[in-house]
């Protein structure tokens, strides 16, 4: 593990697993609290590392001091409760020596979700400490490449406390500012905590960063990705023009749910309920998200449900006032089934 100012939830996790385990390796990297002391109550292999803005550096540095076939990498924040433990205990007892990475089912439980888009999803957690080179393919062998994953049954509860996403904001912008960029892969990460949870310094901070993708990328997803942080800063901002600039352009070619969502939420700013229900009605039902879920589900039809309320509160004839309570009815129903 690799951990720093976890006192609160330390001891809670090395419960769930400490018999799990053969070794506990604590790899500390500045911890001012009681974190140290805790971990001393589980395991005498408590290392010292000097934090560089890179979880990557941590992590390798603590698989380096692990002597066990297999190594699971658990965050202070994670717990396994009894029925996973057994599970646990099975897969440990059956795992194939092949097997190189065990997929476990990782469950955010509160409210404190940055990236995950689903209730559940597949990471790898278990790795075999040192892997061996096979040759495949019985003419023109080749050495295989790919690791020998198994996706197990085991869910892990993720139980954090509070939000990440300045720790990690502060390494995004950091690496933009060394290397002038992010992988596709760190990019995608950084624009879906800034959706999902930046606020607007966060934002401000990002769209110069995001405004350059988006003014130079040939990709379109990339392009998609930085044109719904970006409609979601000048909205906060109050740019309407720079607002209205992006959105037109994204409106020649498919639009995201996000960007639907934000026009619904300018609209709805401004108080136009009739123009903020059309635009949640594309978030919802004629486009797909791309950074948050929830701009293209309950988000989108809660926007709904109240302008098509804000609708009918207004002077209506008899026939708008048949099609938008059916429409409210609708919508009402269609979010009643996500939250069920």
């Amino acid at each position: 593990m690799i951990v720093k100012n976890e006192e609160k939830v330390l001891a809670r996790c090395l419960d769930s697993i400490a018999d799990l385990v053969d070794e506990i390796i604590i790899v500390d990297t500045g911890s001012t609290d009681a974190t140290k002391e805790i971990a001393a109550r589980y395991t005498e292999q408590i290392y010292d590392f000097v934090w560089q803005d890179d979880f990557a550096a941590a992590r390798n540095f603590s698989f380096s001091k692990a002597s066990m076939d297999y190594i699971y990498a658990p965050d202070a924040d994670e717990v396994l409760d009894e029925e996973n433990r057994q599970a646990f205990l099975k897969l440990k007892a059956a795992l194939l020596p092949e097997v190189e990475i065990v997929q476990m089912k990782y469950h955010t439980v509160t409210d404190y979700n940055t990236v995950l888009n689903a209730k559940m999803e597949y990471r790898p957690k278990l790795f075999k400490r040192l892997r061996t080179f096979t040759w495949i393919d019985p003419v023109h062998e080749t050495v295989r490449l790919d690791p020998v994953v198994f996706d197990s049954d085991i869910v892990i509860s993720h139980m954090p406390e509070n939000l990440h996403s300045k720790r990690d904001f502060s390494i995004f912008t950091k690496a933009i500012a060394g290397d002038g960029g992010l992988s596709d892969k760190l990019q995608r990460m950084y624009a879906m905590e800034l959706y999902k949870t930046g606020d607007i310094l966060d934002l401000m901070d990002a769209c110069p960063y995001f405004l350059r993708i988006y003014e130079t990328e040939s990709q379109a997803d990339k392009r998609s990705r930085a044109a719904a942080i970006l409609l979601r800063t000048y909205r906060r901002l109050g740019g309407e023009r720079d607002f209205f600039k992006i959105a037109i352009k994204e409106m020649t070619d498919k639009p995201s749910s996000e960007i639907c969502a934000e026009l619904g939420d300018y609209y709805s700013d401004a108080g136009d309920a009739k123009e903020a229900a059309l635009w949640y009605y594309n978030a919802a039902y004629e486009s797909e998200a791309i950074l948050d879920v929830h701009a293209g589900s309950d988000r989108a039809l809660e926007g709904l449900v109240a302008s098509y309320e804000e609708v009918l509160a207004q002077e209506l004839s008899e026939e708008e006032r048949d099609y938008f309570m059916e429409a409210l009815l609708q919508a009402k129903r269609a979010l009643e089934e996500i939250e069920e």
